[in-house]
């Protein structure tokens, strides 16, 4: 038999914090669920709960539309941290 990995589980911090509402105008929060390329990123990698996930999504799309959050961003010039070029 294969040994299963043995991941630690990930658990949701914005259900610690009891934050129920996710601000589109908070970019702090909002960066720990975008990649280097302001990809959102997926519930499995960020340990977001459904709830605050689609919270999260929601809340990232409206940054986008206020072009507080760029769309894309050039292959080329990938940035370690995404709100760098924000500030």
């Amino acid at each position: 038999m294969s040994d299963k990995r043995k991941f630690k589980k990930r658990y949701c911090k914005y259900c610690e914090a009891k934050i129920d509402y996710v601000d589109y105008k908070d970019l702090s929060q909002l960066k720990f669920s975008l990649s280097e390329r302001f990809k959102i990123m997926p519930r499995r990698l960020t340990g977001n709960c459904k709830r605050h996930q689609e919270m999260v999504t929601i809340a990232i799309k409206r940054a986008r539309q206020t072009a507080m959050i760029p769309y894309i961003v050039d292959r080329k010039n990938v940035v370690e941290s995404p709100l760098e070029m924000i500030k």
